[in-house]
C-alpha cells in the first residue's frame, strides 16, 4: 500500500510523473492546505519500485514493501 501525508505533500506531483506504472492521480479535491494530493488510484498496477518515494521532496509518500 502506498500511502500519502496530506498534510506534508504540497501538490508538487513528481510523484506522478515519475511513476513508470501509471499508479497515482492527481485528487479532485482540495486537502486544508488547498493542495490536489496525488492518491494512488492504480494501486494494483504499483511494482513497489520506490521512485515516487525517494523522488518526493518533502518526504510525504511511503511504499509498503511488505508482501501482502
Amino acid at each position: 500500500m502506498n500511502i500519502i501525508d496530506s498534510m506534508l505533500c504540497k501538490g508538487c506531483d513528481i510523484c506522478i510523473s515519475v511513476c513508470p506504472k501509471d499508479v497515482y492521480a492527481k485528487s479532485k479535491e482540495v486537502n486544508s492546505k488547498d493542495v490536489y494530493v496525488p492518491y494512488p488510484a492504480n494501486q494494483e498496477a504499483c511494482v513497489k519500485c520506490g521512485l515516487c518515494e525517494i523522488s518526493c521532496p518533502d518526504q510525504a509518500l511511503y511504499v509498503d514493501r511488505e508482501v501482502e
